[in-house]
């Protein structure tokens, strides 16, 4: 990675982003010796422009940054860092510099559940209940998500809210599975939705 820190006098702007939620945390800026000590110990180091001098983010806290990954932009001037951040990051005591909270998005968490149902479909390890329904076949997978369906209608008109999440959640499983098993994903569902959600949306 070749970065340019002569363009700007030295110092590269650092952007500081959650790796999980995407948050950006803070902005920074680096010199060479502070961007190589960064890469060395995994841990984001910045050049203090008050201090003139390197400065570790958390060395006295323990807030540390560390650092998942590295990416130059596309004139190599500025860098974006993607970190798990150790506690709040900002020195008011908020998640971020901007006062704002840095909360993951549990919808992320549809994505995750996609990528490992590819997964076992892709392996098809022993002893897996989701490698029984690929091997059950794409009927036996559309009738449990009719029968998980019909569960859930039931939860809702005489059962409790917790089993109606509850039966809700093996629904949206199984028709995750059956989705995987025609090639789609569930992010092509939710795309579906959104373009639903444009004024100009017609039904097919």
């Amino acid at each position: 990675m070749n970065i340019n820190f002569e363009k700007c006098g030295g110092l590269v702007p650092a952007i500081i982003q959650d790796s999980v939620t995407g948050k950006v945390l803070m902005l920074g800026y680096m010199n060479e010796e502070s961007f190589a000590k960064t890469q060395e110990s995994g841990r984001v180091c910045f050049y203090s422009r008050t201090r003139q001098c390197l400065w570790t983010k958390g060395e006295t806290s323990g807030n540390y940054l560390n650092v998942v990954s590295i990416k130059a932009d596309c004139d190599q001037d500025t860098l974006l860092i993607q970190v798990k951040p150790c506690g709040p990051v900002c020195h008011t005591g908020t998640d971020t510099c901007w006062g704002e909270e840095n909360q993951p998005n549990v919808l992320h968490f549809l994505t995750e559940l996609q990528d490992f149902i590819n997964k076992r479909h892709e392996e098809m390890p022993e002893g897996s209940y989701t490698t029984s329904l690929f091997k059950d076949g794409v009927n036996r997978m559309a009738q449990k998500v009719g029968e998980e369906a019909l569960e859930a209608c039931i939860e809702a008109c005489n059962g409790t809210n917790e089993r109606l999440v509850y039966e809700a959640s093996d629904m949206l499983y199984h028709l995750i599975v059956l989705l995987t098993s025609k090639g789609l994903r569930i992010e092509q569902v939710i795309e579906e939705l959104a373009s639903r959600h444009n004024p100009g949306w017609k039904k097919h």
